[in-house]
């Protein structure tokens, strides 16, 4: 992959030095300035290799001219990505692809984020995501309650529908290298703040520890527009005091099998209810290449996660049994978006903005469409790359976000609160999924994001049968007596 390196930023300008023209050394004085402009220290030279641009002689004049919002330029628009997930990767090819100098700093590139790692079958085909980063092709899934009743699902999908499954370090660096082939110049470092030095209309100016070369260098980038798309803690988001939000801890282990165990899981994913694996969420078993990821989270008793790792392993059993944890993640998951996603020139994205479902735990999806939404605003708004946008600009993503998937998180934040609350509301939930009506109801709405209206009828059959279902659980619930749940909640 080509990155920025330690001494060199990549220009937007496509003029070249004339052959044979010298690289000069860097200035001595630190931090150095990354930016582009017709006046700019930085240049793409002659027999540099692609996608690399070495400090030019030129004199290191100030970039921080202040432009108004809808204010033609003289050069393009410069817009960073902080993080390189699917959020910043989608953000930074729409932005690239529409002639903005785009930047996207990284901090690790091989980063393996504690993800299921399943994606929505539309996610394939709109992102345009090739097979071979697709692990398994899921169709089947089991359902399994407290008591460890077992519901099948996956009847009523089509024999071309499925959930793909994959491993983030594939998916990621696949999306940020399509992302570079556009043109985004991508920065191999560790964003740690930036500033406004000329007020609220100047340029921000951002401080990064590039990872480039043997060692840590510090640069400054000048920039019109960022978008943080870096995770849950977001430290774009502290800086425009987006406040807080709710988080869950995911923990998960990849744990290789025999091959015969393995066979069992070719294209089968579970899920475990109970509030012994997690009070207020599952646990999983998915399959990936050559392995499987077993995990749980929780939002409300993030001390005892390890407790309900154990449990998740102990409830699979002999299915995975005698098998090597090759890795161990953990990471926090946000569990509503947060009170404030656009300040000024600054967008948050993915995990950022707090773009995880409840219920389902889902957020690769929406980080990746998100971030692809915000980009397409920033091109269509800033005409190209060609004028100023402002905070009114980019909330045109916002809005068209809130509108579209808005019906979907709440009803997801509404089936958690109903079914996640206890032991007896789990037992009903997975009774409900038996249901053919529920599987294809949720199925559609999964695999093609989507909020799909049902039968009337049939949604009074479903009510009714599940609150039969809860009442029966509960009695269950009290002729047995309290359950057990790890920790202090």
């Amino acid at each position: 992959m080509k990155t920025i390196s330690r001494m060199t930023m990549v220009a937007g300008t496509k003029a070249a030095a004339a052959p044979g023209s010298v690289r000069a050394r860097a200035p001595l004085a630190t931090p150095n300035r990354i930016g582009n402009t017709a006046r700019s220290a930085v240049s793409q030279m002659a027999g540099a290799p692609a996608g690399r641009v070495v400090v030019s002689r030129r004199r290191d004049l100030s970039l921080n001219a202040v432009y108004q919002d809808g204010q033609k330029l003289d050069r393009p628009l410069r817009v960073a990505i902080v993080g390189g997930g699917p959020a910043g990767a989608c953000a930074a090819e729409e932005c690239a692809k529409a002639g903005i100098e785009t930047f996207m700093v990284e901090r690790k590139m091989d980063n393996c984020k504690p993800c299921g790692g399943a994606i929505p079958l539309c996610m394939i085909d709109e992102f345009d995501l090739p097979s071979e980063i697709i692990d398994r092709k899921v169709n089947r899934m089991k359902m399994i309650s407290p008591s460890n009743v077992e519901v099948d699902i996956g009847s009523t999908l089509k024999p071309n529908e499925y959930i793909g499954m994959t491993r983030r370090e594939i998916l990621d660096d696949y999306l940020r290298q399509r992302a570079e082939e556009n043109g985004a110049k991508v920065i191999n470092g560790l964003f740690m703040g930036m500033e406004q030095k000329e007020g609220e209309k100047g340029p921000w100016t951002m401080k990064i520890n590039s990872y480039e070369g043997e060692e840590k260098k510090k640069v400054d980038l000048e920039v019109d527009v960022v978008v943080g798309a870096d995770g849950a803690n977001s430290r774009v988001a502290k800086i425009i005091d987006a406040g807080d939000f709710d988080y869950a801890i995911a923990y998960q282990e990849r744990i290789r099998i025999d091959d015969d165990r393995m066979k069992f899981y070719e294209n089968l994913a579970e899920m475990y209810v109970g509030d012994d694996v997690s009070p207020d969420f599952y646990g999983w078993v998915f399959p990936k290449y050559d392995h499987v990821g077993v995990g749980t989270g929780t939002v409300i008793n993030k001390p005892a996660i390890k407790e309900y790792q154990d449990a998740i392993r102990d409830r699979a059993g002999d299915k995975i049994s005698g098998g090597q944890i090759i890795k161990i993640e953990a990471h926090p998951i946000p569990e509503h978006p947060r009170p404030k996603r656009i300040e000024g020139r600054v967008a948050l994205v993915g995990d950022a903005a707090g773009y995880v479902t409840k219920c389902s735990g889902e957020g690769i999806y929406f980080a990746a469409k998100s971030g692809r939404m915000c980009g397409e605003a920033i091109a269509a708004r800033s005409k190209q790359g060609t004028q100023m946008i402002g905070e009114r600009d980019l909330r045109t993503y916002l809005s068209k976000w809130d509108r579209k998937y808005w019906p979907t998180y709440k009803v997801l934040d509404i089936l958690q609160k109903v079914f996640y609350r206890s032991n007896a509301a789990r037992e009903a939930f997975v009774e409900m999924c038996s249901s053919e009506y529920v599987q294809r109801m949720t199925f559609d709405s999964y695999l093609y994001k989507t909020v799909v209206p049902g039968n009337p009828i049939s949604d009074l059959k479903l009510l009714w049968g599940t609150v039969g279902s809860i009442l029966r659980s509960n009695a269950l619930r009290v002729s047995q007596g309290p359950t057990v749940t790890f920790g202090r909640k």
